[in-house]
């Protein structure tokens, strides 16, 4: 079955090219310029979306130092989860200026919501998608609410099992999405590429019948560009302008260039994939002519026979295909035939097609 999904005008499925999102998340770094400036890279890019992410550290977790709101090791080693989510959060009052610089430039801006106030919000402002962070995959009752505005919903699968995937689509299914997109997702922050099993992205769209891609969170573009390979409709990848700017998120993300790479690149391998054809492309009309064929290497006389000293499969291709050199040595030359020239049925006596 040939599936779409539309994402503001944009046809997402197997015969169209890749949709690929920006992830703007913690890299505003607390500077809406800054956020601004990056939604204008994504653009002059080539990506089809910008997302942002929308929760406050309130509606998260709460501001508590116990040992289970601790973080210990890895980038953000050394803080609460309330202190992490304060850091990194984006300003509600910027979503609004957000999307209309988003529109203003012609890119598709959608989010991530974290909670029903989020939704809220995102409803207000238009939002024509939604995306389901893999934190928040398990968390039913949110899937079922952005499920229920009818908008298209994106879910990356970071962490889940297979269960766990299974009850996330049939939740947005029950609640009125019945054409989910599921995101492959290792949440390793970076993650490395052997971990992907992009395999597991192909099972997920023969199990589940939906659309599939990649949220990616390896510092190179090699893994997305695999998932294309195998049939994943989207890329997601977090998009800063310096990788070395020191927020939260900076350090695992593609800077502009390398989205723009990604972009052009990603189109690439999906126009590579093409079709079932053994038909001779355009590319190669050309080039045909100089394939092997039978060629007289050695003069020969009337008469005289021919042996494999006279004739040879060489280029280029004017001559007899090269299997036919058994019904041509043996035989007496019916005709002169000098060095050079390529081998016909005349020169044996033979008529063209009787063989």
């Amino acid at each position: 079955m040939n599936r779409t999904v539309q994402i503001n005008g944009r046809e997402i499925g197997e015969g169209c090219p890749p949709y690929v999102i920006a992830e703007l998340s913690a890299n505003h770094n607390g500077d809406i310029d800054r956020a601004l400036r990056i939604i204008q890279a994504a653009k002059n890019a080539g990506a089809d979306a910008i997302k942002l992410q929308t929760y406050r550290a309130d509606t998260i977790t709460i501001d508590h130092d116990s040992e289970d709101f601790q973080v210990h090791g890895g980038l953000w080693d050394g803080r609460t989860l309330f202190e992490l989510y304060q850091w990194a959060q984006m300003p509600w009052e910027w979503h609004e200026p957000l999307f209309a610089r988003a529109r203003e430039l012609g890119i598709t801006i959608f989010s991530s919501p974290f909670d029903a106030t989020a939704v809220d919000l995102l409803e207000q402002l238009g939002t024509p998608a939604y995306k389901i962070a893999s934190f928040e995959i398990i968390d039913l009752p949110l899937i079922r609410r952005v499920a229920s505005t009818g908008k298209p919903l994106i879910m990356s699968t970071g962490m889940a099992t297979l269960q766990e995937v299974d009850a996330a689509i049939a939740a947005a299914r029950e609640a009125g999405c019945a054409n989910p997109i599921v995101l492959r997702c290792v949440s390793g922050y970076p993650a490395p590429a052997a971990e992907y099993n992009l395999k597991t992205m192909v099972d997920m769209a023969q199990r589940f019948g939906v659309l599939t891609g990649l949220s990616d969170h390896t510092i190179s573009n090699v893994t997305a560009l695999a998932s294309v390979a195998l049939g994943g409709c989207v890329i997601e990848k977090h998009v800063t302008l310096d990788r070395a700017g020191g927020g939260p998120d900076d350090s695992f993300s593609l800077e502009p260039a390398e989205l723009a790479s990604l972009v052009a690149d990603a189109h690439t391998a999906w126009a590579a994939l093409g079709k079932v054809s053994y038909e001779r492309q355009s590319s190669e009309q050309d080039n045909a002519k100089f394939r092997r064929s039978l060629y007289v290497v050695k003069d020969l006389c009337k008469g005289e026979l021919i042996t494999a000293e006279h004739v040879r499969s060489i280029r280029p291709g004017f001559g007899l295909p090269p299997d036919c050199i058994g019904a041509i040595v043996g035989r007496h030359a019916q005709i002169d035939a000098l060095r050079g020239s390529p081998v016909s049925w005349q020169l044996v006596g033979d008529v063209p097609g009787r063989r």
